[in-house]
């Protein structure tokens, strides 16, 4: 099994009515760093965990410079809290807002974000452009465009599938063990070694204690978040905070992007860069030999790509 390089130091934030779950590593506090934190924020059903290999990745140098953080998103990983029948995406923004002002009170952050937080981070950039010296999206493209006329539809769906959810007809797969879950993370990624995949299931998922699925191995994230969000994803807002970023930002797609797989012509990655023509002060790179979980196909070459835009 892949065994970690630098040890990950776990404990808990409180975030509004949350425990945010958080992993650190680098120096214990800020007035011991040479450098302003880097925050690591996962992508849909994954955890912090998952940015370890980038992690240890990284020259030694660079982690002692900085306190590095990842946290698991509201009902993802560890992250403790009530239970919802229901996400909202400004609820990220602000669970983000509260986080930095309880691990880096007044001070910029580098964020980066993967995936659904690569999006998150791009909003959050907009509305908070003081808190943020350096910005990172990994394959956080965003969504199709929708029209307005969509909406009564939208929130039939949303009410049809909060139906589904109580019933249970939502629920997420078990594992009959550990093995079963790395598998599955191999499947979906034919790219992630065995060994890199043995470690990070155990970090993905954990074994059920009590109830007549005792013994099987349960996914760390909500089936809510399998929901379709109410409200539509309206893209003339979505330009107008990309626009309001001050920060330097770097977009990071994989060579083997899947985006257009996903979308099936309803949306394409030459309209994703036409979006980034709001972003002022913007730099993309492609990651080679990359999928859509590029901090796992790929760690070190992302690695040196953070150092560089850190440094300069």
């Amino acid at each position: 099994m892949y065994q970690p390089r630098r040890i990950a130091r776990s404990g808990h934030v409180p975030v509004r009515t949350l425990n945010y779950h958080v992993l650190r590593w680098g120096p214990d506090s800020l007035q011991a760093a040479a450098q302003p934190p880097l925050v690591l924020m996962h992508g849909w059903m994954d955890v912090a965990a998952s940015f370890q290999f980038v992690v240890d990745a990284f020259g030694e140098a660079f982690v002692q410079g900085r306190p590095i953080i990842a946290a698991d998103w509201r009902g993802f990983g560890l992250t403790e809290g009530p239970s919802q029948d229901h996400y909202w995406f400004p609820d990220y923004l602000a669970d983000l807002d509260f986080l930095l002002d309880q691990i880096a009170p007044g001070q910029p952050v580098d964020l980066l974000g993967h995936s659904m937080g690569g999006n998150v981070v791009m909003l959050y950039a907009g509305a908070r452009p003081e808190r943020i010296r350096r910005l990172i999206n990994l394959e956080g493209f965003g969504l199709p465009a929708t029209r307005p006329e969509q909406a009564p539809a939208r929130h039939a769906t949303w009410m049809d599938e909060l139906k589904q959810f109580h019933r249970g007809d939502m629920a997420l797969k078990t594992y009959a063990d550990a093995d079963g879950v790395a598998r599955r993370l191999m499947k979906t990624n034919p790219r992630l070694p065995e060994d890199k995949a043995q470690w990070l299931a155990r970090q993905w998922a954990r074994p059920i204690t009590q109830g007549p699925n005792q013994g099987a191995w349960e996914i760390l994230g909500d089936a809510a978040h399998k929901i379709v969000n109410a409200q539509l994803y309206r893209v003339d807002e979505v330009r107008a905070a990309y626009a309001a970023i001050t920060a330097p930002v770097l977009v990071v797609e994989a060579s083997d992007t899947q985006m257009e797989q996903w979308w099936q012509g309803r949306y394409s990655l030459a309209e994703f860069h036409e979006r980034l023509q709001a972003v002022p002060g913007l730099r993309r790179e492609v990651i080679q030999d990359a999928a859509h979980m590029l901090h796992h196909d790929q760690p070190a070459q992302l690695a040196a790509l953070i150092e560089d835009f850190l440094s300069n």
